[in-house]
């Protein structure tokens, strides 16, 4: 059989990638991201001895120069989208109860990449993040106003997906790659009993500390603009949004359902994911701890900041933290998703979340 001559233009075009996709996501003759229909046809096109056509070599799933029942087995065993070499599948589409949008489930979709995954060195759990335009900056609560370092507002797109830990690290993650654990909070509470206590984020983490963490699982900090944008999950509210009011809200008096901070916390970290997750299915955006991300802090960088998949300043003296913490100010001020921390040293509520791209 032969292929239809729009599939061979394909073949052609994608003779110079098809391996290196085909190793990374075997089954994926097409490399779009996702093993469906498509490349089922391919292969079918190709059954028999292997050639040298791009698609027949892609099709040869198993290496035996023979396009048969072995190879259209792992074909069908890995069908869905493409799981990336790092990770471990959990849920291939976004879970409509969690990423209520509309929207946001069908920009996720459109990635090809799974939803859910599990980092498979370190079981740290991860969501995708698809691409995206947003409005950087400035969002006041009903009794909270912005500060000079939240403005200008000014238009952000990001074009490229990535992965970010659902929920912050916690310290039993931590120790089980450092060896050691830093956490002020090592005991139990009243509130937080032992069984519960590894799952606490990690603290008193400087920016440095985790560059060694993120060495050793090959994960990177989320910058700046990916972690507002992927707080917001599509609202342009001070708080994020939640299963049931996914356009989130400027109500202070609500913050208690998304975030541990001073009126609610009894001076702790919490284990983490205990309050309710953003469009996007992450937690704890919103206070337990302050969270690095990778860029420097500029108070001028806002009127600057490229439009596309900004950077952040290209040097400075301190680093940023976003988020929030269980000691916030009355009212919760760091918590708002425009809130901004230069920061240059290690504190007892300073942590993090990874990210990964896929």
């Amino acid at each position: 059989m032969n292929l239809p001559i729009r599939q061979l233009a394909i073949a052609t075009a994608l003779a110079l990638t098809l391996p290196a996709a085909a190793q990374s996501c075997p089954g994926d003759i097409l490399a779009d991201g996702v093993i469906n229909g498509a490349d089922l046809g391919a292969m079918l096109s190709y059954w028999g001895p292997r050639t040298t056509a791009p698609f027949s070599v892609a099709s040869d799933l198993n290496g035996d120069e023979v396009i048969n029942g072995g190879d259209l087995g792992l074909l069908l065993s890995a069908w869905g989208p493409c799981v990336p070499s790092w990770a471990t599948l959990i849920e291939a589409a976004p879970d409509p109860d969690v990423v209520t949008n509309p929207t946001l489930r069908a920009a996720i979709v459109a990635t090809h990449l799974p939803w859910r995954v599990l980092d498979t060195a370190t079981q740290m759990e991860m969501v995708l993040v698809p691409p995206g335009s947003f409005l950087m900056g400035c969002s006041p609560s009903v009794s909270i106003g912005c500060e000079a370092v939240e403005l200008p507002v000014h238009a952000v797109s990001l074009t490229r997906p990535f992965y970010l830990g659902r929920f912050e690290v916690t310290q039993s993650q931590w120790a089980a790659r450092m060896g050691s654990n830093p956490s002020a909070f090592q005991g139990a509470s009243p509130e937080v009993p032992a069984e519960q206590v590894p799952m606490r984020p990690v603290e008193m983490v400087s920016w440095g500390t985790v560059q060694a963490f993120l060495a050793a699982t090959g994960m990177r900090l989320p910058a700046e603009a990916e972690w507002e944008y992927a707080y917001r999950a599509g609202s342009a509210a001070a708080y994020h949004g939640a299963p049931g009011n996914p356009l989130g809200f400027d109500d202070d008096g609500n913050l208690g359902t998304i975030a541990w901070f001073a009126e609610n916390s009894a001076g702790q970290t919490w284990p983490v994911g205990q309050k309710l997750g953003n469009g996007f299915g992450l937690h704890d955006m919103s206070g337990n701890v302050w969270e690095w991300v990778s860029d420097w802090f500029s108070a001028v960088y806002y009127a600057e900041s490229p439009s596309l998949n900004p950077p952040g300043p290209a040097a400075g003296n301190r680093h940023l933290l976003r988020g929030g913490s269980f000691i916030g100010d009355a009212g919760g001020i760091g918590c708002r998703s425009s809130s901004r921390l230069p920061w240059s040293s290690a504190v007892w509520n300073v942590g993090f979340r990874v990210a990964r791209n896929p």
